[in-house]
This record gives structure tokens, sequence and C-alpha cells, in this order.
């Protein structure tokens, strides 16, 4: 990976980390990356964001760089990362630009691409980008006079994204009551509408963002505030959303988590079932569960993995034709209707589904028998994420742990894309063996490479 580019745009501590000058070097060099083509006309470019309190001085820092540099840029204001990937394909922007850190907490932002396409970036067009705001030379120069962009407001645009979904979902949802935790976030106003105007009865949980609450144990990463409430209020079911809402998990009646590995499942045997499931087959990424995969083989359907990163199994669906992919975590792309992970579409797919089988969430989740699986996090030297893998003592307690499962389970190591951190993930059949071993290997990777 690059230097500022990670798993999902730019991302960090927003005015330490990710700065108004920085922002304004992605705003200039990439509307100039994404638009050189476009000789003799001006670009239009859509920039979105989420809640956070630093989403509007980057917002600010990021349109004047791109005003800069010749482009016109349409502001939608407060919208999902979903909406803006749909947008810019639906109504032929050149690019689309999104202010959100997703999942991380209220401190951090980032800057994510679109292409024309509403395809997120290729690791060939961040370098390009990279190398001209790292580079000590460019000969890319602010334009001047009538070469200036222009800035306008929509901030209706978002409805359009919202009339989609609404023409995805079944007409009428009213035989069910159910709770969403919008996260404080992106779709804090669309998804209770969403919801309200297909006749469901909806419980809305964290719907006030102030800049700071966004994710703030709520959401998709903070399950127990939802599971209480539907064990309480008696629901169907509920729906969590992160702060961009480019994800989804859900919990069922009882207050059993439904994570990514099931909705995918859920949702891949009704595909199948109504001969809609392209080539027989669903994408997911290294982290799903081995009981994702056996429940797959029951139902007869191919697994393709791919690497971590919702980017990366798009690639192979566009690769293989696919339609339905996705991960554990609830970023779930289905490639009929967006090319991005669709928390509000997810969450419709799934409701359609439980409709349509006349079940329950729970009954339609029993068919994946969830394998343990214990993730932890060791924080290391920054540094140090580049050769974390190269560390003779570390890779030989890897080994020898493996050699003791004996093909009974299997250990995930993997950076990640937007903090010093190192996931160690483990799955097998015993949670208090699989515990032991990843706190021994985290505070092996934080003695050994804490400097």
């Amino acid at each position: 990976m690059g230097k500022l580019f990670g798993t999902d745009g730019v991302r960090g501590i927003a005015n330490e980390e990710l700065t108004n000058q920085l922002a304004y070097n992605l705003g200039f060099f990439g509307a100039r990356v994404l638009t050189h083509r476009l000789e003799g006309k001006k670009a239009r470019i859509l920039v979105g964001k989420d809640t956070r309190l630093s989403g509007d001085m980057l917002e600010n820092a990021l349109i004047a760089g791109i005003l800069a540099s010749g482009s016109d840029v349409v502001k939608a204001g407060v919208i999902p990362t979903p909406g803006v990937a749909f947008l810019v394909r639906k109504e032929g922007y050149d690019a689309g630009i999104m202010i959100s850190a997703s999942h991380n907490s209220f401190e951090y932002n980032g800057i994510k691409f679109f292409n024309g396409e509403g395809l997120k970036l290729s690791d060939e067009v961040e370098n390009a980008i990279e190398e001209l705001i790292l580079g000590e030379k460019n000969e890319m120069k602010p334009v001047v006079g009538e070469a200036l962009g222009r800035l306008y407001e929509d901030s209706q645009v978002k409805y359009q994204y919202l009339d989609h979904i609404k023409r995805i979902a079944h007409a009428d949802y009213s035989s069910l009551e159910f709770a969403i935790d919008v996260a404080n976030g992106a779709v804090f106003e669309l998804a209770p509408q969403l919801f309200d105007s297909l006749g469901a009865k909806v419980h809305v949980l964290n719907h006030q963002p102030d800049g700071i609450n966004i994710n703030a144990a709520c959401g998709s990463t903070y399950m127990g505030g939802l599971r209480e409430y539907v064990i309480t209020h008696h629901l169907d079911f509920g729906l969590a959303f992160d702060g961009d809402a480019d994800r989804l998990l859900a919990v069922d009646h009882t207050g059993n988590l439904v994570d990514g590995d099931k909705i995918m499942m859920i949702l891949a045997n009704q595909m199948k079932a109504q001969n809609k499931l392209v080539k027989n087959a669903v994408v997911v990424t290294v982290m799903s569960n081995i009981g994702f995969h056996k429940a797959m083989m029951e139902s007869e359907v191919d697994v393709e993995v791919t690497r971590v990163g919702d980017r990366y199994v798009l690639e192979k669906m566009l690769e293989k034709e696919y339609t339905i992919g996705g991960e554990q975590s609830g970023h779930i792309i289905f490639l009929e209707h967006n090319t991005t992970g669709d928390g509000l579409l997810t969450g419709v797919k799934l409701i359609n589904a439980i409709i349509d089988s006349g079940s329950t969430l729970k009954a339609l989740a029993e068919k994946m028998k969830t394998f343990p699986q214990v993730l932890k996090n060791a924080r290391i030297h920054p540094e140090n994420m580049k050769t974390y893998n190269q560390h003779r003592a570390i890779n030989q307690r890897i080994r020898e742990i493996e050699d003791q499962m004996k093909g009974s389970g299997r250990i995930l190591i993997r950076p990640s894309g937007t903090e010093p951190l190192i996931r160690v993930m483990l799955e097998g059949e015993d949670l208090e063996q699989l515990n032991q071993y990843a706190s021994e290997l985290v505070e092996l990777f934080e003695e050994q490479l804490k400097k």
C-alpha cells in the first residue's frame, strides 16, 4: 500500500493526520487524475459526507482543491457512501468523493474516491494521485479565470438514491415491527424515511447526530444496545448501520447476532431458489467463517475467496461477473444494483427474504452454524506495519500454534488498513483455547514490535 491510501481511501485523525492541506491536495490532484481525459469540458464531481464534526472543515478544503483544479462540484451534504457511488453512475458525474471514516470514532475522518463508473479506485490510480501529492515536482498548476470550477449545492440529490432503494423493496412491510440503529451517522434521516414509507413499524435508535456521537457505543460496531432493545420490546429483529451506512448487521428476535456471513448465506440461498444467483457463486474474504463455507457447500453454492477489503471482493465480482459478494463485517455488494457495500440495500434485501420465506430471521440464520472465532488487535509502532510478518520469533510461535490445533482451526494475521494495528484472528472449535492463543499472539506482537 502507499503512504497515504489505505484499504479504503485516505484516513486518519482529522486536523492531525488528515489535514486541510492534505484534503486540498487530494481534491486538486484527485480531480486532475480522474478527469484528465475530459479535454475542453469541465468535469462534475459529487461530494458527500457523514455527520462527523470535522466533515465541514475537510469538505471546504477538499472542494477548494477541486475547484482550483478546474472541475465543478455538486455538494450533496450528508449522504451514505453507497448513495455517492450510485448517483455517480446514474447521473453521469465524472467522479465522486465521500468524506467519512466509516465505522471509526468521530476524531477520525477519511476521503474516498469513486471513478465515473461508481467504482473505488484501483491501486494504480491511487498511486498516481499519491505520487503527485508526495512528489517534489509536478507540472499541474491551479487554473485561473473562467477555467476555475463552480460550486453547486443539491441537498435533494440523496432522495434519488432513496427512491432507488424503495423500488427494490416489497411494497408493504406493515406486517413487521423492528428496530434500526443508525449510529448517529449518514442515514439518520434516510433510513427512518425509507422504512416508514414502506409501512413498517420501525423503532429508530441513535438518530440525533451532534458531530461527536457517530458510532459511539452504537451502530454495527456495538450491537449490545440494539440487541437489548429488540428483546425488551419483543420486536421481530433489529438492523444496525455504521457511520457511512456501507455495511449492515442484524439481530434476530432473541438477540442473536446475524453477521455478514449469515446475511450472505440467507440471500445467496434466496437468489439460488429464484434462479438469480449468477454462475451459482458468492464472493467472500478470508475472514468469512468456516461455517459459511460449510453452509454454502450444503446448498451447492460455489464460494470464491479474496483478501480482506470490499474493493477486492468487487474486483473478483467484476472479473467473474458474479452478482453477490461481501464481508463478514456487513459490507455486502449486489452488483445488479450498486458498486459498493450498501447498508440500506442489504437491509431491504434481507427483509424481502424474511417476507418471502414466511419464516423468521432466526430460522433463516440457523441454517449456518458459526464456528468460534476470536479477533484481537495488537497495537504496534507504525514503522513496523510493513515488516510485521518478517519477525522470526512471531512466525515460529504461529507455526507452533497451528501444529497444536491439528487442522481443526486456522490463524489469520493481517494489518489494519487504517490504524497501526495488527489483526489477530483465530478460528476453531474450542473458544477458551482460541482466546488463550489470540491473547498470547497479541502480547507477542506488542512486545516485539512496539518500537
